[in-house]
C-alpha cells in the first residue's frame, strides 16, 4: 500500500513504515503529526485518486529528527564587469517515518 501526499509545495510517494526527507515542518521531534492533502492512495488493484483530494484520507506519521541538507554553491557573476557574488546555503529538512496510512 502506497500514497501520494502533498507537503510543503512538492509531492511525496510514501508507504507505511518507511522514512522520508521532507521539507521542514514546525513539530518536534517525537511529535505525531497528520497529512490531510492525500492525491491517491494504492492498495493492489484498489486506486483511490481524489479530485484534487481523496477525502477522509488521513496519513500518520511521526517526527524522528530535523537537519539541513547538502551545502550548495550560488555564484551569480556578469562577464566584463567585474561583478562576482558567491553565497552558499543548505536545506532544511524533517524526517518523518510513516505509521499509517487510513482512507
Amino acid at each position: 500500500m502506497y500514497a501520494i501526499i502533498e507537503t510543503g509545495g512538492k509531492q511525496y510517494n510514501v508507504e507505511a513504515g518507511k522514512s522520508y526527507y521532507i521539507e521542514k515542518l514546525n513539530a518536534e521531534v517525537g511529535d505525531n503529526v497528520e497529512f490531510d492533502n492525500v492525491l491517491l492512495i494504492a492498495d493492489g488493484e484498489d486506486v483511490k485518486v481524489g479530485n484534487p483530494t481523496v477525502s477522509g484520507a488521513k496519513i500518520k506519521a511521526t517526527v524522528e529528527a530535523h537537519g539541513k541538507g547538502k551545502k550548495i554553491v550560488v555564484f551569480k557573476y556578469k562577464a566584463k564587469k567585474n561583478y562576482r557574488k558567491k553565497k552558499g546555503h543548505r536545506q532544511p529538512f524533517t524526517k518523518v517515518k510513516i505509521e499509517s496510512i487510513e482512507g
